[in-house]
């Protein structure tokens, strides 16, 4: 079975990008099941109910977050949607869900779980190890195939998170970085694995981000309201071929599409 996993979608360049290739990525990898990570969906920073709906209607089976999962109050009313996954290592009382267990197109049982790094991540977090450990002995036996978000800062810690789980989990897929690493390999015990799968938004830009005021951050060190870039977008992921008897992964290959849009795109 092929899994389509797509790195950050930011803002309306990222969504607008991802609508007009998805459905030929789809059919040219015959895609059982398909992920994005959402958390830079809304104008680059957080989600929204209409934006969650927009992305499930593309063909989203999960929406995966991260760090700025709560950013905007709105998410608050689609946190209990199961196909909305925020990182499972935040402190119990935090409202939503951090796995969850689906089925592909052919009725394969797939749990997606996500991950985030302690390194670098202003954020305060349970130990990702032990919550993936944790969840993974108490879902394990409900599915054969086992995806993880690896929403991480710092590269050490997604290639320690990846050997921890390599020959638990089917693949482990890191987010957050939006820049696209070239070393996706099969680890030793059949884990799928790639540091960072990209990002899906403005090509010309600093993470997504207009140029002018992220350079200004450096130049000045005086922060300034970030807005998503414009221009053609890139859209970024991965996909995976998984044995869905063995829940190994046969093979996992990056993505990276070029798409031309208006030189001028508003945010809506």
């Amino acid at each position: 079975m092929n899994i389509l996993f797509f790195g950050d979608v930011i803002g309306r360049p990222g969504r607008e990008g991802l609508a007009k290739v998805l459905p030929e990525l789809r059919t040219r990898h015959q895609a059982d099941f398909i992920i994005m990570n959402a958390e830079n969906a809304a104008h680059g920073k957080g989600l929204t109910p209409r934006i969650a709906e927009e992305l499930w209607g593309m063909g989203a089976d999960v929406l995966t977050m991260g760090n700025h999962t709560y950013d905007r109050k709105e998410i608050f009313s689609i946190l209990d949607d199961s196909r909305l996954l925020r990182p499972l290592n935040y402190p119990a009382a935090a409202a939503g869900h951090g796995s969850g267990i689906y089925r592909s197109r052919s009725g394969v049982p797939i749990m997606v779980l996500q991950i985030m790094g302690r390194v670098n991540m202003p954020v305060l977090l349970d130990c990702p190890f032990q919550a993936a450990d944790q969840t993974l002995r108490r879902l394990k036996d409900q599915a054969p195939v086992v995806i993880v978000d690896l929403h991480t800062e710092a590269t050490s810690e997604t290639a320690a998170l990846g050997w921890h789980l390599d020959g638990r989990v089917s693949a482990a897929v890191g987010t957050h970085t939006h820049v696209q690493t070239a070393d996706e390999r099969l680890l030793p015990k059949g884990t799928a694995f790639l540091t960072d799968c990209g990002a899906c938004g403005p090509i010309n830009s600093i993470i997504g981000m207009d140029i002018a005021p992220a350079m200004n951050r450096f130049l000045s060190g005086i922060p300034s309201p970030m807005v998503v870039a414009g221009g053609d977008a890139q859209v970024c992921g991965c996909v995976i071929d998984i044995d869905e008897k063995t829940g190994k992964a046969r093979s996992i290959s990056r993505i990276r599409e070029i798409v031309s849009l208006p030189p001028s795109l508003p945010e809506k």
